[in-house]
């Protein structure tokens, strides 16, 4: 009888080839398993190293907070971190931080300048600490002006064109300043310009001689440049002394406990932010007379950092 059927040799080298190819899948698996787990465990492992090593700064344009932000950025560098640095308005600085946009902000002015973006958002971050006192705002003229008081303004409209330079639309001081003027019944137009802008028109005015008001406030370089005074403000409607504060999205304490402390400790004097506003105005890059500065006061420096 004739056996038409696979033969037996046949069907045991098929079941063995079988067996190799199962268990080639099952160790290819098996690789590739451990693979992708080592891999994911890496990339967690540098998420949350980068997390905590990275912080996010918020700034407004202006001299002072251009100085103690490349400051900060610097201390917070030595101290190991990736610091990224973001300038914007006032508003967007104060939205931005509220909805954890930024890690944080040292330009905070209080409590009159952004006492209302205080209002608007200041459930929605924290107010960590004063890293500033002895601040003021106002309108500021040449100390030849021969008025002292906004009260007198309009009686000189004339020698001022009737104008008041400004910085940018929607800082606390313009705002502020559009209450002086219908305070005082001021028939002046305030200038929108920037805080470079109304340095050029106060330098420019003074060169020629020539009157002029514009939105101050101190710490500022201009008044180590020029001799300088505020008018006086018996309405009180630029407020009484102001200090800058730091503040911090919510969260921030818990989720980066080490940048918190270093930024609850960073305080410094009005001669500490002259001297880097003066060396910036003086053709210094805000970097560099950050640089400078972060050299000659080591102490400080590592008081913050916590060395």
């Amino acid at each position: 009888m004739t056996f038409k059927g696979p033969s037996v040799l046949y069907l045991y080298r098929k079941q063995c080839c079988d067996i190799v190819k199962n268990r080639t899948k099952l160790v290819f698996v098996v690789i590739l398993t451990a693979l992708i787990l080592v891999a994911a465990g890496c990339i967690g492992n540098n998420e949350g190293t980068e997390d905590t090593k990275q912080a996010t700064i918020g700034y407004v344009l202006w001299d002072g907070e251009i100085a103690s932000t490349n400051v900060m950025k610097q201390v917070l560098e030595q101290a190991g971190y990736e610091v990224e640095i973001i300038s914007v308005d006032a508003g967007p600085l104060y939205q931005g931080l509220a909805r954890g946009q930024f890690d944080f902000t040292t330009s905070a002015w209080l409590p009159h300048t952004h006492g209302h973006y205080m209002e608007q958002y200041g459930d929605d971050f924290v107010e960590v600490s004063t890293n500033l006192e002895g601040c003021q705002i106002g309108l500021v003229v040449p100390e030849y002006v021969t008025i002292d008081s906004i009260e007198e303004m309009n009686e000189v409209r004339d020698q001022f064109n009737g104008q008041i330079t400004g910085i940018e639309p929607g800082a606390g001081i313009m705002t502020a300043t559009e209450n002086a003027i219908e305070a005082y019944d001021l028939e002046y137009e305030l200038v929108a310009s920037s805080s470079a802008g109304m340095a050029a028109e106060l330098r420019t005015a003074i060169s020629n001689g020539d009157w002029i008001v514009v939105t101050g406030w101190s710490p500022h370089w201009k008044f180590d440049r020029w001799d300088l005074k505020y008018l006086e403000d018996p309405e009180m409607v630029y407020g009484d002394e102001e200090y800058v504060a730091t503040l911090a999205r919510a969260g921030l304490q818990e989720d980066k406990t080490e940048l918190y402390g270093i930024i609850s400790r960073f305080y410094w004097t009005q001669e500490d932010i002259q001297s880097v506003m003066m060396d910036i105005e003086e053709g210094m890059s805000p970097e560099a007379a950050a640089a400078k500065w972060v050299e000659n006061n080591p102490d400080k420096v590592n008081e913050w950092i916590g060395a």
